[in-house]
């Protein structure tokens, strides 16, 4: 715990100062005959395998912007683990980049703070409307009513990816399309060093990514309607202990993913030392550690019966990754330019296609990359099976609080300790605690 600590007031105070010294955006005035400044600050959050993927894959593509508008982007791609405390703190500074990616289920919260520009209709109207972009994707921009506080950039949700040959060599002839089935199926391959499912225990987005997916599924949504957390409802906690029973009760996930929160599940499905892994968008991770697209299956993530989309079966969280301008930029002409640019048509096809995404762009949907055997289960399940998370103003605090919980009890997994009905309720009072405080 000592250890944790220590890492987590080092992670605190290395987001202070990138946050003290970045600039708060447009940093160059003059040089393109009208005064404005011309050159772009841009957070990016990390889509590919890693952080110099990314700058691979953007670096061309900002060098086009330059191009066509004169105006430079200085890039910084943010892992997802550092990217909310670093935003929340540019939020408190005042001190951020012009243009930056945040995680759709933060958009109410940060739009809470009245840092991020408002999209109204003249800002809207300046990238090409509000009927370019899929609805389910502009739901979760913000609370409903008020302008968006930011612009769908990639559209996801949840899918199953299964390694073929493992499944094969288990006698597993399809993939799981229930929960029983997959457990079933893990318990079968989880011996002699290899196991069932990967987990990212210590990463709190993905944690409550899969409670609230699972809560769903048990009756429950984690706020009533007035916005009060229901943590500790019957539903919420038979949710959070299906998921934590993976490793606890049915030993399907290794303990060692109590620690993982860097994508260390995806690289043990890629080398097969896991079958299964729950992921957003998985397929370049998988190319660049060697997997060749015939090696990984996919379908939908299972439900407690029947199939996703019927009844109340939600099966994953409606993600995505949304691009805003922080309203103190220096250089508002440019950075609407900007994501005018990266939600262009062109952009969102080459984009999306590039990290397996959909795009929130009707048109660029029509693009053959969007109908493969996983982008074409993406689609399928935002249409018909995702729900976005509560768009309310503490849903970074949910993912903190009950995200931790999550955290805690698959630690509590991996050191053998019981992981009872009791004991998960305590860490989930606990985390509403925190919220009502």
């Amino acid at each position: 715990m000592r250890i944790l600590r220590a890492a987590i007031v080092t992670a605190t105070a290395t987001a202070l100062a990138a946050a003290a010294s970045g600039c708060g955006g447009g940093t160059s005035p003059g040089g393109a005959g009208d005064g404005s400044p011309t050159t772009l600050t841009y957070w990016a959050s990390n889509q590919g395998p890693n952080v110099e993927a990314d700058k691979k894959i953007l670096g061309p593509e900002l060098k086009k912007f330059e191009r066509q508008t004169g105006i430079k982007v200085k890039l910084e791609v943010i892992p997802w683990p550092d990217l909310l405390n670093r935003i929340l703190t540019a939020t408190t500074s005042g001190q951020g980049p012009d243009v930056l990616n945040i995680g759709n289920t933060w958009s109410a919260s940060l739009q809470a703070t009245g840092a991020l520009l408002p999209w109204d209709k003249e800002n809207l109207d300046a990238i090409g409307g509000r009927d370019r972009f899929l609805a389910p994707a502009l739901d979760a921009t913000g609370v409903a009513g008020k302008a968006p506080a930011a612009i769908p950039l990639y559209s996801l949700a949840y899918a199953l990816y299964y390694n073929k040959q493992m499944f094969k060599d288990a006698g597993i002839s399809k993939p799981p399309a229930t929960w029983d089935e997959l457990v079933a199926a893990g318990k079968r391959i989880a011996k002699n060093g290899k196991w069932g499912l990967g987990a990212e225990g210590g990463q709190l987005t993905n944690n409550i990514h899969q409670a609230f997916a699972l809560g769903k599924q048990h009756g429950a949504d984690f706020f009533d309607r007035s916005g009060k957390p229901t943590f500790t409802s019957d539903g919420a906690v038979a949710a959070v202990k299906q998921y934590i029973d993976f490793m606890a009760k049915d030993k399907i996930i290794a303990p060692g993913n109590a620690e993982y929160g860097q994508n260390q599940s995806l690289r043990d499905f890629a080398t097969g030392r896991t079958a299964m892994v729950l992921w957003q968008a998985a397929a370049t991770t998988f190319a660049a550690d060697g997997m060749k697209p015939d090696d990984w299956g996919v379908a939908p993530v299972p439900v407690p019966s029947g199939t996703p989309g019927t009844g109340r079966q939600t099966n994953s969280m409606l993600a995505g990754i949304n691009i805003a301008v922080f309203k103190n930029t220096r250089n508002l002409p440019g950075a609407r330019k900007f994501v005018k640019f990266m939600t262009s048509d062109s952009e969102q096809r080459l984009l999306n296609k590039t990290y397996g995404s959909i795009p929130p762009v009707t048109a660029a949907q029509q693009d053959p990359a969007f109908n493969r055997q996983d982008t074409k289960v993406l689609r399928e399940t935002l249409a018909r099976s995702a729900t976005p998370l509560p768009q309310i103003a503490e849903e970074s605090q949910f993912e903190t609080s009950v995200g931790t919980a999550v955290k805690d009890l698959f630690a509590d997994a991996a050191a053998g300790h019981p992981v009872t009905t009791a004991s998960v309720k305590a860490r989930l009072v606990k985390a509403e605690q925190q919220m009502t405080k």
